[in-house]
């Protein structure tokens, strides 16, 4: 996951600009990108798996270049470099703090010979990396100010026969039990309505289809799986932080465009310590992997 300097997804779990709690927001977001890699951890691996399967025969076949694009704190990279373990990772991001997070993660599981972080904005271009054989893009293209130029350059950059994987979502996370939780009926439902319509203009790619602009931009689209998230209560030991991280940053991007009664929801979901723990917490959502091939082996 990454970002570029104007987004405020939440969702995607990357938000910028509006941050006021304590910290940079580059450091509360390391926080929520490394929550959402530890809670949802069966997705991770099950989507990495799956690219990583469809990517196999071709990097197995020699020493294999990865990108993470987009790597957030380095779920996708390091999950992808323990899976090619002859490759050489690349984490990109435009974020130094999340970088951080990478560089010391990779070095305590003693993957920093293999996994490189990179600091670069793709706003401003590609960088030289060298040809590719496997690109994870996961809920960073949507942040691209020219996401078709970022997906050419990637395919440019790619061997005859290289993949690209880029996951995205349709739709807001839930947290709250249906029919229940704080505040009048439907909160989840209203603030993912509300947030659709800002994103809409900020972020017109975001929740679109990938495989259509894959083709446009010369990729060979070679599968796409729906990944469904549906953690049953207990969801997971450290659920109630990941949501109290999300509505945090979601307080922090869109409060001041919530309805004044959503608005006070969310204010006692965050000013209530009980609000969120005691609630049995369901978190549900999809996440959908388009799979690309650049044309040619």
């Amino acid at each position: 996951m990454t970002s570029q300097h104007t987004s405020h997804t939440v969702g995607g779990a990357r938000q910028h600009a509006h941050a006021a709690s304590a910290g940079s927001p580059d450091e509360a977001m390391t926080v929520l990108l490394d929550l959402d890699g530890e809670v949802l951890h069966d997705y991770w691996s099950a989507a990495l798996d799956w690219a990583a399967s469809a990517a196999g025969a071709l990097a197995a076949a020699r020493t294999g270049r990865v990108l993470d694009l987009g790597a957030g704190t380095g779920t996708g990279a390091l999950g992808l470099a323990e899976r090619f373990p002859r490759a050489e990772v690349i984490a990109l991001d435009v974020e130094p703090g999340s970088l951080a997070r990478v560089r010391d993660k990779a070095r305590e599981r003693g993957l920093d010979g293999r996994v490189r972080a990179l600091e670069h904005d793709l706003d401003a271009g590609w960088p030289d990396l060298g040809p590719l054989d496997l690109t994870w893009a996961s809920m960073s293209l949507h942040h691209m100010a020219d996401p078709g130029r970022v997906l050419a350059d990637a395919l440019n950059a790619t061997r005859p026969g290289g993949l690209i994987a880029v996951a995205e979502f349709a739709e807001q996370f839930r947290f709250l039990p249906s029919g229940a939780g704080p505040g009048a009926p439907g909160f989840e439902e209203r603030i993912a309505d509300q947030l659709g319509r800002a994103h809409a203009e900020e972020l017109p790619t975001l929740g679109s289809a990938w495989a259509p602009r894959l083709a446009d931009a010369g990729w060979e689209v070679a599968g796409e799986r729906a990944f469904a998230i549906d953690l049953d209560p207990p969801a997971h030991p450290r659920a109630a932080d990941y949501a109290r991280t999300w509505f945090t940053r979601l307080s922090e991007g869109f409060a001041d465009r919530l309805e004044p009664a959503d608005r006070a929801t969310l204010s006692e979901l965050l000013t209530d310590p009980g609000a969120l723990a005691g609630q049995r917490l369901h978190i549900r959502g999809t996440r959908t992997v388009t799979l690309g091939r650049r044309p040619g082996l």
